[in-house]
């Protein structure tokens, strides 16, 4: 026996079926459609934004987010050329440029970027020296990031950046580096104050030409000399005499005995 469906039960069958092929996507959303398994377009409303319209049970909808995504790749054990083991992590920003190829050609876009970025850090931090992975990071991003996009184009992802956040160094490594950076910093302190000695030696020897080739300069000198000792106050003074001062004097001592 046969129970008759009532008009309203009908007709609310008809409005839920409607509705339920009615979808929204928003600006920053794109949609793939499938119909009997099959990839479908040319629908009402294409693939968005704005308003899709499918055949429910039919068709199959998926969303696709066309935003910038930020990803954190979790800390590598990583050895480097000139074996260092050093923990490394990184973050990635990238983005669906094909939503269709997004779904398509891989089975989960967001988990085969993360997995793809792990090993492309491990085997590009893998080439690079200690000092490079330290001093050059800027050119070892441009690298990952090259790597790792044109790894990722067929899926239709983007990869606009790779940044290397932090490199964990052993502490054996640490107290290394450490050594090495005082060493370095004294090695500077000697060579200025070397240089600063050769200086001020140029300079006495230019003084001591100068005043050489003028006597009066020489007692313009030793006055001041006796005015800064003066002015220190102290219980005893002790006058330098020059040789220069006195000369006359011996001079004239000497004269008897020669002529004699």
């Amino acid at each position: 026996m046969i129970l008759p469906i009532s008009p309203f039960a009908i007709l609310v069958l008809g409005l839920v079926l409607m509705l339920m092929g009615f979808n929204v996507l928003r600006e920053y959303e794109r949609a793939v459609i499938f119909r009997w398994g099959r990839l479908a377009r040319g629908l009402v409303g294409g693939n968005g934004p704005g308003v899709v319209i499918i055949i429910p049970f039919i068709d199959k909808l998926v969303r696709v987010s066309l935003r910038t995504v930020t990803m954190d790749v979790p800390p590598q054990d990583v050895i480097t050329k000139d074996n260092v083991t050093v923990k490394v992590n990184a973050v990635i920003y990238f983005r669906v440029v094909d939503q269709e190829r997004a779904i398509i050609q891989v089975e989960d876009y967001l988990y085969a970027t993360s997995m793809m970025s792990q090993t492309t850090l491990r085997s590009v931090l893998g080439q690079s020296q200690l000092d490079d992975l330290l001093s050059k990071r800027e050119q070892i991003n441009a690298d990952l990031q090259r790597i790792i996009d044109q790894q990722t184009e067929p899926w239709g992802v983007k990869v606009t950046a790779v940044e290397v956040k932090n490199v964990d160094l052993p502490q054996e490594m640490q107290r290394a580096i450490a050594r090495q950076a005082e060493a370095e910093r004294e090695r500077r302190a000697k060579v200025i104050h070397a240089e600063g000695e050769f200086e001020a030696s140029q300079r006495l020897a230019d003084a001591a030409n100068v005043i050489s080739q003028n006597p009066a300069a020489l007692q313009l000198r030793y006055l001041q000399t006796l005015v800064e000792i003066a002015a220190e106050k102290n219980s005893t003074t002790i006058f330098p005499i020059p040789i220069d001062t006195i000369a006359p004097f011996f001079k004239q001592w000497t004269k008897p005995a020669d002529a004699t």
